[in-house]
């Protein structure tokens, strides 16, 4: 049995680990991950087919807690222990919950001090308990009684027992957001905010990053905190430029063939490389990048959405992009006025279509898969070419990635159009 310790509007966790508030999602799998033989039996809950719709919710079902993320930023929102029976918890080193300690109103007053009176919710037929960043909730013994707590707040009946905890920030569950990423989740790593694609009227020429990271003055972490830094990069770019830009990448991916490679228009005419092209890729960041094998230069962008039901859910973080377009509305020559829109990681293929058209050719079907297991649960993906940009979509509409390639320039010729580029 777990026995850990809550700090509100923070955390639960202990002396091993800890689930904070703004955690983002792999880290906190990681955790799972890393104690599976302590922590068991976990699921994965979201919304096959709208999953912007609902939290994306871990549940640690032996140990009756949930962690619910914010479907789009991914990071930890609410922290729910919803089966008390399972789970030990303290507060500032003493329990008020445990297989010795029930625990019921007069069990939290001691604990957690005074507060509000409680709030009966007649649908749920539970009275709530709120502190700031932490709320129980109360069922009581005899329903006959609830009839006499409908209006207004109410002193909790003696001997009621908790029912279910949350963790939140701010005063209130129901308007609850998730917080920024706390300074102790960086753990050496830099993030992305944004990505934003540059472009000029051909097409993409590289992306404009902002990046977080925890910085400190040397020897001073006391006084660290979160410092945000711009950085671009282009296609042309050699492996030093990138990595000046961005630092090391997390890994290094040496491609072993072209799958694609049939669909160019003369394959066969195509010399075989005696090298092979290589990837950086940025897990932190959701960004992948293509080297030529001759050049080593950037010829290729991938941004990954990080969606649940695709293959490669939870090896990036979610890359929150933004593409520029100037779309003519009216298609009427002179009559005809631009348009600014902005493709992002939450639009949807149907939305793209209706800015960028409709692609020419069928899409190429992709069933990914690994070399131990051919099997892939979450089905085949499409992948549609437009304006020098491929859109992989997945089956519920929503878009994995998009691959952005381009002409190879020098870098110093893309950094001069994008210099006088304003869009």
């Amino acid at each position: 049995m777990l026995d850990l310790e809550v700090v509100p509007e923070r955390s639960l966790g202990n002396e091993q680990w800890e689930f904070a508030l703004g955690m983002p999602l792999a880290q906190a799998i990681s955790i799972l991950q890393k104690h599976c033989r302590i922590i068991k039996n976990v699921q994965v809950l979201y919304s096959e087919q709208t999953p912007l719709s609902h939290d994306l919710i871990l549940n640690l079902t032996q140990d009756g807690i949930k962690l619910l993320f914010d479907a789009a930023n991914q990071r930890l929102k609410v922290i729910e222990v919803y089966d008390l029976v399972k789970v030990k918890l303290k507060y500032c080193g003493v329990h008020f919950n445990s297989q010795a300690i029930a625990p019921t109103i007069e069990q939290i007053d001691q604990s957690f001090g005074a507060t509000h009176p409680g709030v009966y919710n007649s649908a749920e037929q539970l009275f709530h308990l709120n502190f700031r960043g932490l709320s129980f909730s109360f069922q009581l013994d005899s329903w006959n009684e609830a009839p006499k707590y409908e209006h207004g707040p109410y002193e909790i009946p003696h001997g009621a027992m908790v029912k279910r905890m949350h963790i939140y920030t701010g005063n209130n569950l129901q308007d609850t957001r998730a917080p920024l990423m706390p300074l102790a989740c960086f753990l050496g790593n830099v993030y992305a905010e944004y990505v934003d694609v540059l472009r000029d009227g051909a097409g993409p020429l590289g992306l404009k990053l902002r990046l977080l990271t925890a910085g400190s003055a040397p020897g001073l972490m006391a006084d660290a905190k979160v410092r945000s830094v711009e950085r671009k990069i282009f296609f042309g770019d050699s492996c030093q430029d990138v990595m000046g830009a961005l630092g090391s990448p997390n890994k290094v991916f040496y491609k072993s063939e072209d799958k694609m490679k049939i669909h160019s228009p003369s394959p066969h005419k195509q010399v075989p490389s005696k090298c092979n092209d290589y990837f950086f890729n940025y897990f932190p960041l959701g960004v992948d990048i293509l080297f030529d094998s001759t050049t080593h230069l950037v010829k290729k962008f991938v941004l990954h959405t990080n969606f649940p039901g695709h293959y490669n859910f939870n090896i990036y973080h979610r890359c929150d992009f933004r593409i520029p377009l100037v779309i003519k509305k009216g298609m009427r020559g002179s009559d005809s006025q631009p348009e600014d829109c902005t493709l992002t990681t939450y639009s949807k293929w149907d939305q793209i279509q209706e800015l960028l058209g409709h692609p020419m050719e069928k899409p190429v079907v992709l069933h990914r898969s690994s070399s131990a297991n051919n099997t892939n649960p979450f089905g085949s993906t499409f992948c549609f070419g437009l304006q020098r940009m491929i859109f992989e979509v997945m089956q519920n509409n929503h878009i994995a990635s998009v691959t952005l390639y381009g002409a190879p320039r020098t870098a110093h010729q893309a950094r001069a159009v994008s210099g006088s580029s304003t869009h």
